[in-house]
């Protein structure tokens, strides 16, 4: 299950004279990968404040989450890749940048593994709520390669916590996950998600999640290891409660 994410390719082919990509880096224009959009501080606060409202408006516009985690993890990110450097398996994974998609799975071993393991969960998960991990967008504004393969990792292994925090993909669900992720990141998109989301919940499911599953998301979240440091397509036969035990989350409520 595991594929490396391709370099960039050399550039001397792309149709383009050696003034104008001088010229390009000059202007501070240069790809560092594909896709990314070079933005200056202030064009990068303009694009966080943006999609900050619309997120808010809409939890459901993926794009608008993504770019305001992409313009306000500044801070977050670099952390999380030194977690990562310093721990073996995390730093194994910097290395091989593995990458969570449709053509890096294979659906058809992981759905005849055994119920309660990570693969058949996970696959469970996706067809149960009708999600994708192809739908996860690609970084463009994070101006370091390294740091845009961590918040691509990021988005990649959301449904895995989804499966193992045992949260559906509605608005209670992604509160929790998101709670249990502001702790982990400390990504201020994660951070907004849980303090902003709860206000689309009913009466009654804010009182379960104010006495029940957030405190149970925010110990789990304190105590569990970095999650980007386990290299799940290594684990699909592991059983979910043992993961669970090994990274420190606790059982859900």
């Amino acid at each position: 299950g595991a594929a490396r994410l391709s370099r960039a390719e050399p550039r001397a082919g792309d149709g383009r004279s050696g003034e104008e990509e001088e010229e390009e880096e000059e202007e501070g224009c240069y790809q560092l990968y594909p896709g990314h959009i070079p933005t200056s501080p202030l064009q990068k606060a303009l694009l966080a404040a943006g999609s900050a409202v619309m997120a808010l408006y809409d939890p459901y516009r993926h794009d608008m989450v993504a770019v305001l985690g992409e313009t306000t993890g500044c801070l977050a990110l670099p952390n999380l890749r030194d977690k990562m450097k310093h721990h073996p398996e995390g730093y194994h994974i910097l290395q091989e940048r593995p990458r969570i998609r449709l053509s890096t799975l294979d659906m058809d071993r992981l759905r005849g593994l055994p119920d309660g393991t990570l693969g058949r969960e996970y696959v469970r998960f996706l067809e149960d709520n009708k999600v994708s991990p192809d739908t996860r967008m690609p970084p463009k504004f994070v101006d370091d390669e390294e740091l845009a393969y961590v918040i691509q990792r990021y988005r990649e292994v959301h449904d895995l916590m989804h499966t193992l925090l045992g949260m559906p993909t509605n608005m209670l669900g992604e509160v929790v996950v998101k709670w249990f992720e502001a702790v982990q990141t400390g990504l201020p998109m994660c951070v907004l998600g849980a303090a902003f989301g709860p206000v689309r919940l009913s009466a009654r499911k804010l009182q379960v999640l104010a006495t029940e599953l957030v405190p149970w998301a925010i110990r789990s979240g304190r105590n569990a290891s970095c999650i980007l440091n386990v290299y799940y397509e290594q684990r699909w036969e592991q059983p979910v409660e043992s993961l669970r035990e090994e990274i420190g989350i606790f059982p859900p409520p």
